[in-house]
This record gives C-alpha cells, structure tokens and sequence, in this order.
C-alpha cells in the first residue's frame, strides 16, 4: 500500500495515499481497534451540511474569503451526495464528544477543497482547523448533528412508515367490522367483540404513537451550533448562532432554532432521551400488536387459528408445508433492540459530567439504529403481513359458538349468581348454555335467545 505523510500538531502520520484524511483521522484509527461500529454515514452527511451552513455564515461575517467558501461547500456538498464514501472510517468507540470524528470530516472536507483550488489554479489553500472549523466546535457540532438526523430519519422514513401502517390496519378494522368473534382476556375466554374492534386497538396504537413522536421532533428543533466549546460562545461573533440556525433551517427545509440555553444543550442530552423514549414507546405497542396477530394467526389447526397471514417462506427444513410467522418474529426483535438501546441511551444521557456529555457517539449509534431499524421493520411487516391478515371464519365461528363467557349477556336480566350457575351446570354436566339455561325455569327461550345473540353484545344496548 502507498502512503503519504500528514501533519497534525502532535507531528507526523503515514496516511493511505489513496485517502482523503489526515493525521488525526489516522491516529484515532490506530488508537481506538474497537469493535466493528462505525460512526453512522446520517451523522457524515449531518457534518458535512454543518459546515456548510457554518461556511456559509462565516463569509457573511467577513471571516473567510469567497474563493475558500467555494471550494468547501463543494466538497461539503460532495460528501453529502455520497461521492466520498470510504473516506470516514471512524469507531464508535473512540472520544466521548465525538472530535476525532470532526476532525476526520474537517481532514476530508480540506483535502478535497485543496484538490479543487488546485484544479483551478488557485493559489490559496484549505486548513481543516483554521478554514473549514472555523466557528465551530466538536462539543456543539456533535448534538446538532444528532438533532438534524433525528429529524431528517423520524420526518422521512419513520413516520411514513408508520402512516402506512395505520392505515392498512384502519381499513382492516372497517373491511371486518361485522365478524363477530370471541374476546380474551388473561389468555382465557371473554365476551365478544368483533375482528374489526381487535384490530382498531392495533390501529390506535399507531395513530397514537405518530402523535407522540411528532410532538417529539419539536425538541429536536434546539441546536446547541453557536455554543462552541463550552456554551459560551468563545471564537464565535456575535449573532453566529441565529444566522447559522437560519442558515441549516433554508438548507434542511426545517425549522431550526437556535437552543435557550447552551450550556444546557453542551451537557444534557434530554431531548434525544425524550424522542428515544418515544421510539421505545412505539417499540412496545409493535410488540403488542405483534404478538397478537400471531397468537391469532397461531396452528393453523391446532391453535386458536382465526386469522391467516401471508404465506412468505418456508418455515422448516424438515417439517412439510410449515409456515411461521416471521414478519411477527421479526418486527418483536427489532422491538426488544429498541428496548436496549433505550437502556443505553438513557444511561449515556446520565453522564453529562460538568459542562459536556462526553458519551455522543454512543448515543448517536444506538438512536439511528432506533430510527432506522422502526422504519424498516415497520414497512416490511405492513408490506408482508399486515396488509394480507385476513380472518377464518370458520374457527371464529367455533371458538364463539364454544365460549360459557356469552352467559354475561344474562347478568343484566338474572343476576350474577344465577348466570355463574347456569354456566358451571353447563361445563360440569356437558350440555349447552342454552339447555343448561332453560333447565333451570328461571329465563324463556325467546328471553335467552334474545339477550345471548352475540351480534348484539359487541355495543352497549
């Protein structure tokens, strides 16, 4: 392999030749072999638009000339376009506030910007401190980042996977609204309700949760850019931090704000807890919901079979014609990633000693991987099961017609004593409701067949 050698101000760095970092990229890479995580490519196009916006308000604020501010943007604009993927290899695991990773993006941004004024015949050049950090600081640049990816993945992947979702499952309820079917409670019998009724709790739970996490992406809104290093604001000039949020607000299409306090924004990290916990909140319904269909869907024959999914793989290597519910199995492992993920969020989110939260990268990871695995799981599990749920009349036509709970339909006009005792002569003698009923003199058959007919139990009378 051919290098090159990089300086930085600890001195000098073979560096790839075929790469676009530089010393302190090249450091951390050889100080921090951990693991095989790397800093999410949303929080390299997040940077890259950072500094962009920062560029941008730095010229305005006379404190760079035009002809460096071109060539950054375009080499900004070329990583978020994607042309110079494999040029961020950074670990996870390395400093807590992220600024070996600044650096590497910093590194990259100069060198390109170099080889275009180069390429123009230029004559000044790029310094990945001095020029394109210029106004900036790893401390507030990494939860901005993390504000704008939150936004961009929960705005354009998230929530339209969910609406999806919703959607298909409110149609679900109104296509079976009229599918009257055994209720339970405790895993035991209930009274009834209809297919469509079931299925509306699902679809509620979706609407509910978009609710939460729209109301969740206003937090995210707060960027601490414009704080520097310790929020204060040292090196920045005066009104940096609202031109820099307007700036990424024309850049982002969102509404951008700079944070009501920054040392606040420096060393809490509430805000993304806030959104996770929401994300949690989602993963814990998908679990629900989940579960549910397929204990629903469990058998075909042997199990409480009343609906049927889509029929997608094999689901055995020696049992013929087996089938398994393995969009189910999979959005509930996604589900039980979030909850851990949760669990990792929440306690980096505890550890903002003194004046910074030095556990962002961790952060970062775990609440893109949220985002992105909720999408994905969402979507596919709409595409490959929700939207091919379909009911079996059949067993659901049985399993009512079994159920002793209908007898809750005869509290009202016997009370409840009297209706236990109908139900327990029924189970330990073997004969019907209706017989066991009718024996007992105290209810007519146009009474019984009056209050037990399950059409007329899935409302209030």
């Amino acid at each position: 392999m051919d290098f090159r050698v990089e300086k930085d101000s600890m001195g000098e760095m073979k560096v790839p030749a075929d790469k676009m970092w530089g010393a302190s990229t090249q450091r951390s890479i050889e100080n921090f072999k951990i693991g095989t995580e790397k800093i999410p490519d949303e929080m390299v196009r997040a940077f890259a638009t950072l500094k962009k916006a920062c560029t941008t308000v730095n010229a305005k604020q006379g404190l760079i000339d035009e002809t460096r501010v071109r060539a950054i943007i375009q080499a900004c604009e070329e990583i978020e376009q994607g042309k110079l993927t494999g040029n961020f290899p950074l670990a996870v695991w390395q400093t807590g506030s992220g600024t070996q990773f600044n650096s590497n993006v910093s590194e990259v941004v100069a060198f390109r910007a170099n080889q275009i004024l180069k390429e123009n015949n230029e004559t000044v050049s790029v310094h990945a401190n001095d020029h394109v950090n210029l106004s900036q600081s790893s401390n507030d640049l990494f939860p901005t980042a993390m504000h704008l990816v939150g936004i961009d993945m929960i705005t354009n992947q998230l929530l339209p996977a969910m609406k999806a979702l919703q959607i298909t499952l409110t149609e679900k309820s109104e296509e079976y609204a009229d599918i009257v079917k055994v209720g339970r409670t405790h895993l035991m019998d209930a009274i009834p309700l209809t297919l469509g009724q079931e299925i509306s709790a699902w679809a509620r739970m979706l609407e509910r949760n978009i609710e939460f996490i729209e109301s969740g992406v206003e937090y995210l809104r707060d960027i601490a850019l414009g704080g520097m290093v310790l929020g204060t604001g040292l090196t920045t000039k005066v009104g940096f931090a609202d031109m820099v949020a307007d700036e990424l607000s024309l850049l982002t299409n969102f509404k951008l704000r700079p944070a009501k306090n920054f040392f606040h924004s420096l060393t809490s990290k509430d805000e993304i807890t806030v959104v996770h916990g929401m994300l949690r909140t989602l993963a814990a319904d998908l679990m629900k919901i989940a579960n549910d269909i397929r204990l629903l869907a469990s058998g075909p024959r042997c199990g409480i079979g009343e609906i049927a999914v889509p029929v997608n793989e094999p689901g055995s290597v020696i049992q013929p014609g087996k089938v398994n519910p393995t969009q189910c199995e999979a959005l509930t492992m996604v589900a039980v990633q979030i909850f851990g993920n949760d669990v990792t969020v929440g306690f980096a989110a505890s550890q903002g000693i003194l004046q910074l939260n030095v556990y962002m990268p961790v952060i970062a990871y775990n609440f893109i991987q949220s985002i992105r695995l909720l999408a994905d799981a969402i979507q596919s599990f709409n595409i490959n099961c929700a939207q091919g749920i379909t009911p079996r009349k059949d067993r659901i036509e049985f399993f009512l017609n079994q159920t002793m709970m209908v007898s809750t339909a005869l509290v009202p006009l016997l009370g409840y004593d009297k209706a236990t005792q109908i139900i327990k002569t029924a189970m330990n003698e073997g004969i019907t409701l209706k017989e066991a009923a009718l024996a007992t003199g105290w209810v007519t058959e146009a009474e019984y067949d009056l209050h037990m007919d399950p059409n007329g139990m899935i409302s209030p009378r």
